[in-house]
């Protein structure tokens, strides 16, 4: 039987780690899912070890556990006696199948296994990545894709012990036509989406507003102050901590959830233990700013005008940026500029993917933009 590219690359890896890029639906996880069911079939009563990891367990749970758990069930493999849901372990032909994600950080530096399969793989930071290495003694496995223009997954293959394989849709043998059509549209719609999610190569920062890495904030850094955007039903409620050391910036996402009203703002930003520290929020809001700060807290409305979004966006890059969280890591890599019919660039952003960001910006314009005297400005 017919299988994707994966199956086959995965199946026939001699090196210690197989890496696997490629697009949206080209059979990634789904291959290296089955490719580990196999190997404990075949591999009877070894008392291996298999960790299957991705960031968050929500997502684990949704994808690659659920596609594990799809294809034993189609090999009635599956006996729910031998599936303890509570530690997200599994028996398997006598070896032992574990999921955990990375928030769980006692899995991560806990005891050690035979076989690693980071789902996602690009999700992880390069800590996480030495953390579960230092704890496998065999073979580790990766998939993602490459949506990210700079990261250490990219320099996995210089390794001598690394072989990388590149997948796309065109590589899964089960997809039907109106799903090859969805994607193919992005040829057209997304040219920069198209490259990533279709052609399954490395993503370019030609349109990417900001160039940022992922960092920790020294312990001397000063923090600026908190950054707040207003969200509901479409858009999370965003807060941004802010701070500031030499000519760098470390932003930390703090809060990004949907459906919050504002007396669960104010519980959520207790929780954050705020204190009276400023706190610069979207000035669209009035009522809201006008409710948190009868909560007690130090709110300020953001600057706004016709330029303000430039200026903002200005002062940001003027310093070398640094992020901590998953959704800041992805506003960084999905907040563009927009385009004129000839896809070049103009000067105006995409209003999407920014809602931490437009919370950074504003704690930029109100508290490092100088407001003729020399001193930080409170509007």
């Amino acid at each position: 039987m017919k299988q994707p590219k994966t199956y086959h690359d995965l199946r026939n890896c001699r090196q210690r780690i197989s890496l696997h890029q490629g697009g949206t639906r080209s059979g990634k996880t789904y291959s290296c899912c089955q490719i580990l069911a196999e190997y404990c079939w075949h591999n009877h009563d070894a008392g291996q070890v298999i960790s299957i990891v991705r960031k968050t367990y929500p997502a684990l749970r949704a994808t690659v556990m659920r596609d594990f758990i799809e294809i034993l069930e189609s090999q009635d493999w599956y006996n729910p006696n031998d599936h303890n849901k509570t530690e997200g372990t599994l028996k398997l032909f006598g070896n032992l199948v574990e999921f955990f994600s990375l928030d769980q950080p006692q899995k991560v530096r806990g005891r050690r296994r035979d076989i690693l399969y980071c789902n996602e793989a690009n999700e992880l930071t390069l800590e996480d990545w030495r953390q579960l290495t230092f704890r496998t003694r065999d073979k580790i496995i990766l998939d993602f894709n490459p949506s990210d223009p700079f990261h250490w997954l990219y320099e996995l293959p210089n390794r001598e012990d690394c072989t990388l394989y590149k997948s796309t849709y065109k590589d899964n043998p089960f997809l039907s036509p109106e799903l090859v059509r969805e994607i193919e549209l992005l040829k057209e719609s997304d040219p920069d989406y198209w490259r990533i999610y279709g052609e399954g190569e490395r993503a370019t920062n030609r349109r990417a507003i900001y160039l940022a890495t992922e960092g920790q904030k020294p312990d001397t850094a000063k923090l600026l102050g908190y950054g707040l955007d207003w969200g509901f039903t479409n858009d999370p409620t965003a807060v941004v901590a802010v701070y500031k050391q030499d000519n760098a910036l470390y932003l930390e996402e703090l809060l990004y959830e949907r459906g919050l009203v504002n007396s669960e703002i104010a519980t959520k930003l207790e929780a954050l233990d705020l204190g009276r520290e400023y706190i610069i929020a979207d000035s669209a809001e009035p009522k809201s700013i006008t409710e948190l700060k009868r909560y007690g807290y130090n709110v300020h409305p953001s600057q706004k005008g016709p330029d303000s979004i430039r200026r903002g966006i200005d002062l940001l890059k003027r310093h070398k940026l640094y992020y901590k969280g998953q959704n800041l890591q992805k506003e960084f890599h999905t907040y563009k500029w927009k385009i004129d019919k000839e896809g070049n660039n103009v000067n105006s952003p995409e209003d999407a993917n920014n809602h931490l960001l437009d919370a950074a910006r504003y704690v930029c314009l109100n508290l490092l933009q100088p407001k003729y005297t020399g001193k930080y400005y409170i509007g």
